[in-house]
């Protein structure tokens, strides 16, 4: 998906809504528990609920990779059936030497046909370029993350006065253009967002943090968007564990909502949808 199509989605939908698919099989209700693939029918009763609300699906692999062969095939059923004008992200985490990124690059992107996939930074250019050139493909690089432990190194100073992670996102705008290259910051940073966007102003930012982590999505909103509102707000756990009971996916629509509404709003305070 390219730019002009995210953006249209946007507009279409009144939403920058992400849901993040983090399906743990110990969470999900348990009367899925007596089907073939409880975690693929999660998935698609949380799918068929909410995909006029949202604009992206963000399954977080782990959850999937912790259950074997199985889990990655509940991944792959579920990526069948997400509608194709709805962006998908793998929150996969993945940098490596080149080869080996340019094999996580075809696994996510020519394999299991991901838009986008997230990509640590910190082994540098070689590791992250593997992902870049792919045609409507996006890396999603981890800049400033909503975890308590993004104190440890992100927000370190350098020598030349900066925050680690403004070097990152300087340097890496080298490696691919807004077309290209989105990056990962956490609504729990709400305060840096001005910042972020003088930082990087036509780049789109995948945002988490926001319902279960408490993030501000009004706050984040107003001072990150751009032209292209250039956020995609995801929510997880907020969402998709509304309730654990029979009305799951009823209930996960219902939070949906009013994340989608909320977002409405703050786009109707801007000139995106006129």
């Amino acid at each position: 998906m390219n730019r002009q199509e995210l953006f249209q989605q946007i507009v279409r939908k009144r939403s920058y809504l992400c849901i993040g698919l983090d399906t743990d099989i110990t969470k999900i209700p348990k009367h899925l528990l007596e089907l073939e693939d409880p975690v693929f029918e999660f998935n698609k009763a949380i799918i068929e609920a909410t995909q006029d609300l949202c604009v992206a699906y963000k399954p977080n692999l782990a959850f999937y990779e912790s259950l074997g062969s199985r889990g990655w095939k509940s991944l792959e059923k579920t990526m069948e059936i997400i509608p194709g004008d709805i962006f998908t992200i793998a929150d996969a985490k993945r940098g490596d030497i080149g080869n080996t990124s340019a094999l996580y690059a075809r696994a996510f992107f020519q394999q299991m046909h991901f838009d986008a996939v997230t990509v640590a930074p910190y082994m540098g250019e070689d590791s992250v370029k593997p992902f870049i050139g792919f045609e409507n493909k996006w890396v999603i690089l981890l800049a400033l993350t909503s975890n308590p432990g993004a104190m440890d190194f992100q927000l370190n100073k350098q020598e030349g006065g900066e925050q680690l992670y403004e070097a990152v996102m300087q340097k890496a705008q080298g490696w691919g253009n807004p077309d290209q290259l989105m990056f990962v910051c956490g609504a729990t940073r709400a305060e840096e967002f001005k910042h972020l966007r003088e930082i990087a102003p036509e780049s789109f930012f995948l945002v988490p943090g926001v319902g279960a982590q408490g993030g501000d999505l009004s706050a984040i909103s107003r001072s990150g968007m751009n032209a292209q509102c250039g956020l995609l707000v995801n929510s997880s756990r907020q969402i998709i564990y509304a309730s654990t009971g029979p009305d799951f996916a009823s209930a996960a629509r219902t939070e949906a909502l009013k994340v989608q509404q909320e977002m409405k709003n703050l786009l109707e305070e801007t000139d995106l949808l006129s």
